[in-house]
């Protein structure tokens, strides 16, 4: 990458807080070097108050081509789309987002395919499945939506923040009816069992749900990246579940966020 790294160089900036944790910089720069591009990702930090400007300068940089989003931004970066996806504008949430040809922005949002795509290929049975997720944010709404088009039978959702809850609740029962429910986070009576919130990031971090119940038959997901064995999976590992960690949603995505940059068809 050094070796073509120049003026020319086409930049994605990725945005977080916090962003030490993220590995796009490094595994979508990569995926776009085999693809031939000059294009390279650049992380930045910028606060949930800050997030509107940057975004607004990022957009008057004529040498950047596409956005990508992390935790907590990508509400605002749906918000700063002038169109988007048919699920990420459902959602109303984006992950990433490249240029229309007037210079606006296109979001999508990956993270529900991403999970999916990478739990069907370590033997994660969707259809028909009793579903727990823990998290109504931007991953966690994303993910719903993915495991319901999948076939999940009955999908609950578990968030401390009562308000996102119910409104990923009421929005997903419009399209979805009685296959949606709420739960007070009990992981029994489940045959899949995802993570959607950043607990387990840090190590003083207290797991997401009491897994006291937890089946051995359950299969458990992470999104979260560093730590790749977080405390619920291997607390997930030792009681026999089956896992799938944040790295495996992660390398799916990298091949998604690559294709939708070069200009693939988004949903």
């Amino acid at each position: 990458m050094l070796d073509s790294y120049s003026g020319a160089t086409r930049l994605h900036v990725i945005i977080g807080d916090p962003i030490a944790q993220v590995k796009a910089p490094g595994g979508l720069t990569r995926e776009f070097g085999k693809r031939g591009r000059d294009w390279i990702v650049v992380p930045l930090q910028l606060t949930t108050a800050d997030v509107g400007a940057g975004l607004s300068v990022l957009s008057r940089a004529r040498n950047v081509d596409g956005l990508i989003a992390t935790v907590p931004h990508k509400f605002a970066l749906a918000s700063h789309c002038s169109t988007l996806s048919d699920r990420a504008g459902f959602l109303g949430a984006a992950n990433v987002a490249r240029r229309n040809a007037d210079g606006s922005w296109h979001g999508d949002m990956l993270d529900g395919e991403g999970f999916t795509d990478a739990a069907a290929r370590v033997g994660c049975r969707m259809q028909g499945a009793r579903a727990l997720l823990i998290g109504a944010g931007g991953a966690g709404s994303a993910i719903a939506l993915s495991l319901l088009d999948r076939g999940v039978a009955k999908l609950a959702i578990h968030d401390i923040d009562t308000d996102r809850r119910a409104a990923l609740l009421a929005k997903l029962a419009d399209r979805f009816g009685d296959r949606i429910g709420q739960t007070t986070g009990d992981a029994s009576n489940v045959d899949l069992l995802v993570n959607a919130t950043p607990m387990g990031m840090r190590a003083d971090d207290p797991l997401p749900l009491d897994i006291a119940r937890l089946d051995a038959a359950t299969f458990v997901g992470d999104v979260i990246t560093v730590p790749e064995i977080t405390p619920l999976l291997a607390a997930a590992r030792e009681r026999g579940c089956a896992i799938q960690t944040g790295i495996g949603m992660f390398e799916s995505n990298i091949g998604l966020m690559a294709d939708f940059f070069e200009g693939g068809a988004s949903q």
